[in-house]
Formats: structure tokens, sequence, C-alpha cells
């Protein structure tokens, strides 16, 4: 019978095989494992594969190139500190196992040696093989277990390069490298390139920190400095360039920066001046809104623009023009110039409509002056136009 891998029935299999491998040295006959001559302790590196070399033979056996039996097998990832994590099982004939893990040969050959393929470097730990075979026709069980230790090496990620400090003639720089990932610890070194190529040592040098000092700058030190991270299983680099200011020119730059800070602070100050104007201006605009009182309409009387019936349009009075002036008595030995037909007619009242007789002429002696009083004074008599019903100048 088959048993699938993860059932209630492979877990007591595995409680029994960790039972039997406790007390193995006391029940069951030791199974030979056998792993390489120096592969006890090995080293990959990340992103590539390898193998994990193991195979086993039975105690008191002849060699056979068609062994009959069918093993129990485990493969184990024991991490400091932590419980063993199963990596690949064979049970029945049935191979269960985790991604990137397999079994590079048949078990039938007792060769159990196991492929690991992408590392990474959690896969770092140690592996245990365990296996156990029952002898056909008797109930001697054999066991046996190897352990296998493997380490996955980290090249160095690509760095990331600076530099602190203003670089001009006579100051000190510090230039900086760092790597953010790299198993083992990787070591730093700083080069300048051409044309002056020059390599830097301690104590200039921090290998460790990737540092490195410059004093006393020149004109002569400007170019561009490479950083090369290194490990023993890989290198990346990063570069930075230096360019070194006489003080003429650190000034200007200098000026430069201030320039524009000061420059940014305006136009920010505009900008919030500009703002708060136009904010000014609504709210005075909703001020003015709010307190204006709306014009007066002045009272016109019903009759008092209307249109004669041959088209023509009468003149406006109002209740001003419809008072009679007051008259002033002129002095003595002054004229009294006589209205124009045009002013009177625009100031003449509009008479209501009456059924009686006709109006009589009204004299244009203002203050009760005769008639014969005006001619010996040079006035002129001016004939005054009469005002028809509709109220035009006839």
């Amino acid at each position: 019978m088959i048993i699938p891998a993860g059932t209630p029935q492979t877990s007591l299999l595995r409680v029994l095989f960790l039972g039997l491998s406790t007390f193995a040295s006391f029940a069951l006959d030791q199974l030979e494992m056998e792993v390489s001559t120096g592969f006890n302790k090995l080293e990959a590196v990340e992103g590539e594969e390898v193998v994990l070399p193991a195979w086993y033979t039975l105690p008191r056996e002849e060699s056979s190139s068609q062994p009959w039996e069918v093993p129990l097998l485990f493969w184990y990832l024991e991490h400091e500190g932590k419980d063993l994590k199963q990596v690949l099982s064979y049970i029945n004939g049935v191979v269960s196992s985790n991604p990137r893990v397999s079994l590079v040969h048949s078990v039938s050959t007792r060769n159990v040696s196991l492929r690991l393929e992408a590392l990474q470097e959690e896969d770092s730990g140690t592996y245990r093989c365990s296996v156990n075979v029952q002898d056909d026709g008797s109930t001697t069980m054999y066991h046996g277990s190897k352990s296998i230790e493997l380490k996955v090496l980290v090249p160095p990620a690509p760095p990331s390069c600076s530099f602190q400090g203003v670089p001009y003639v006579g100051t000190n720089v510090t230039l900086n490298c760092k790597s953010p990932r790299s198993k083992p610890t990787a070591q730093y070194q700083w080069e300048k390139l051409a044309p002056s190529p020059q390599v830097f040592f301690g104590p200039a040098l921090d290998a460790i920190r990737g540092s490195l000092k410059l004093t006393n700058l020149s004109t002569s030190m400007s170019g561009v400095y490479v950083c090369k991270a290194q490990n023993r299983v890989g290198f990346t680099r990063c570069n930075v360039t230096l360019e070194v200011m006489t003080g003429s020119k650190a000034a200007v730059v200098a000026g430069a920066v201030v320039g524009t800070l000061v420059g940014l602070v305006l136009l920010a100050g505009l900008v919030l001046l500009y703002q708060r104007r136009n904010k000014t201006l609504e709210e005075l605009a909703n001020d003015i809104k709010e307190d204006a009182i709306a014009p007066r309409t002045l009272p016109w009387t019903k009759g008092s623009d209307t249109i004669s019936k041959n088209g023509t349009l009468s003149s406006v009075t109002s209740a001003r023009a419809l008072r009679p002036p007051k008259a002033v008595p002129p002095r003595p030995g002054t004229f009294t110039p006589t209205p124009s037909v045009s002013s009177q007619a625009l100031s003449s009242p509009r008479l209501p409509r009456t059924d009686g007789p006709p109006p009589q002429p009204v004299s244009l002696a203002p203050g009760g002056v005769s008639s014969s009083s005006l001619s010996r004074m040079g006035a002129v008599p001016v004939m005054v136009p009469a005002q028809s019903q509709a109220g035009s100048l006839v």
C-alpha cells in the first residue's frame, strides 16, 4: 500500500522513525552510511546548485548489482537553535520533497545523494540523511544516518559610493563605500583612475568599513575614484567623481547655492503674498456685496411719459418741473434776459387735459414787470408755442 505524503499515516511513520533512530544503537544493526572524503562540509554560491553525496551498504553482504530492499529514507535540515525541517522523504516508493530539492539517483542503487537547486542564503545549515532497511525474510532492521554541513555564500551586492565634506583646496574629505549584502563580509579597496592612477592602503583606507580619507586636497587629486567590494565568491564596483575646487571657484559655488536658496525663499514669499492679496480682495468684495443698499426707484407719475397718437414723444416732466418758479424781483437798473424758446419748451410743464376754454397767454415778464417797461428796456417780444393735448409742441 502506498501512503501519500502529508497524511496522518506519514506523520505516524515519522514519529516511529525518529523513535527508532533514538534507540538505534540498542535495537538495530548499524547501516554503513558513507560520504565522500572531504564532503562533510560544503560551500556553494547563492543561485547555483549543489549535490550532497551519500550512499549506504548493508553489513556482511556480498556486492549485488540489483539490491532487493526498499528503504525508508528521510533528509532533514537543521538550523542552529531550531527544530528539524524535513526536505525530502521516500516511503514505499513515493518521493515527497520541497521545491528545488530532488534525489540524484534511483534509491534502488543505494545512492541517496540529494540535489539542491537555485540556492538561497537560508538553505545554509546541517543536512542529515537517515535510512532504515529491513532484511528480506527476517526481522532484522538496519539503520544508518549521516550529516553534511552546507554553507551558502553570497557575493557582494552592488555598493553605493559617496563622499563627505566640501572638496576645495586645503580641506579634507572622506570617501565612503558600502555593500548592503555579502556573505562572508566584503572587503573594500579604493583606487584612483587615470590620468594619475593610484591605489590606496591603510591608514588612509579602512578596508572593513570601506572609507578612504583624503587630507590637504589639491587640484591634482581631482578625478574618478573606484571602490571594489569583494569576498571569496565575487566582487562588484561603484565610483564617485571628485573635483577639487580653488578658493574662488568654491566661493562661486557657495554664492550660487546661497543665491538659489534666497531666490527660492523670495519666490515662496511672492506666492504667499499673491495668495493673501487675492484672499483679501475676495473678502472685501463679499463685504461690499453684503453691506450695499439697493438704489431707490424714482417715483414716476402715471402719465409722465406718453406717446402721442401721431407717434411723437412728449417731454418728460417731474414733480419738480410742475412747481411754478419763484420770481426774483430784479434790482433797479438791471436787465433780466428773456428765456429762449428751447429752454421754455424743455421746462414747460405738461398741462392736464380739460374740457374748458383754451388757456390764456402767460406773461413772460418776471416779477410782474409790464410789457411797456420791457419795451423801453429793449426786450424783444417772443411768441411761446402752444402745447397740444398730448403734450407735443404745436
